[in-house]
């Protein structure tokens, strides 16, 4: 059993750092709403911190799961972030999608100080999350991820290696381009079924079980045919993840026009005043006017 910091305990790091501690493992918490850690040492013991760098003091394993760029160098870097509490030999996962910019920069500060880090974002939802079967893309140095790979286990139900530090990044863009050109055509075979007449809910107990066939589809059908939207991945991380995909795109040379698109799709959504619904409201922008 290891001693293990968790910074972040927004939808998905609250559960994730609960799999930890019911795993065994001494679990500090830290989150920038207090009240939030508080009710999460409530219900699952283990200990709290006033700031990332008390938390992080002692831990053998710092896991840190938090909004953006500027937010995951605010938990790490400066007097009381995390790496100033970190001893040296000591591993920070970082779960944040980010860009790989912001990886490869404090994968070099974590070196400098004797420190493993390994790029570890996340694939599953808030459902994932929950239920410990997340999907886990990391980067960084082999004994780094070596080291980590059993403490991530609590939470997930497959953690690979993808390569050297922001390879997890860049597998989780590929994962965001996927499921923005999924979801953009469920949303469009959803509206058209619709306007054909047809029962939605028939239509996909039959191309569901065929080529067609993918997860967003299983999961994610009846709530939009419902239109209900208040659950899972938001609208407004779900733009702030394909900006990043793009701006990569740019530097890399690489050409995503069914992504662009789809982001502007999202665009309106956000326009609509749907920035926290969930991502597969992408429907709903098309039955707006029905």
């Amino acid at each position: 059993m290891a001693d293990v910091a968790f910074l972040g305990l927004g939808v998905m790091g609250y559960p994730m750092a609960g799999h930890l501690r019911a795993a065994g493992h001494s679990v500090r918490v830290y989150n920038r709403t207090a009240a939030k850690a508080e009710a999460w040492v409530e219900e699952h013991g283990g200990t709290s911190a006033a700031t990332p760098r008390e938390a992080a003091k002692g831990a053998e394993f710092v896991m840190t799961c938090v909004g953006n760029d500027d937010d995951l160098r605010a938990v790490c870097t400066g007097a009381d972030g995390a790496f100033a509490g970190m001893e040296e030999g000591a591993v920070l996962v970082d779960h944040t999608t980010v860009s790989a910019m912001v990886t490869r920069d404090l994968a070099a500060i974590a070196a400098e100080r004797g420190l493993g880090f390994v790029d570890a974002p996340i694939s599953g939802g808030q459902a994932g999350a929950e239920n410990g079967q997340l999907s886990v893309m990391c980067g960084g140095e082999e004994g780094a991820f070596a080291r980590a790979e059993p403490i991530i286990g609590a939470y997930s139900k497959i953690c690979r290696r993808l390569g050297e530090t922001g390879a997890g990044q860049i597998t989780k863009m590929c994962n965001q381009i996927a499921i923005a050109g999924l979801v953009q055509g469920l949303s469009e075979a959803l509206h058209f079924a619709q306007k054909s007449g047809m029962d939605g809910e028939k239509v996909v107990e039959v191309i569901s079980q065929g080529a067609a066939g993918s997860w967003q589809m299983v999961n994610r059908h009846k709530t939009m045919l419902a239109d209900e939207y208040d659950h899972g991945f938001a609208v407004d991380w779900m733009r702030k993840d394909l900006g990043i995909c793009l701006d990569t795109a740019d530097e890399i040379g690489a050409s995503l026009p069914v992504t662009a698109l789809v982001d502007q799709f999202y665009k309106d959504v956000q326009r609509m005043g749907g920035g926290r619904w969930d991502t597969s409201s992408l429907l709903k922008r098309l039955t707006r006017d029905q």
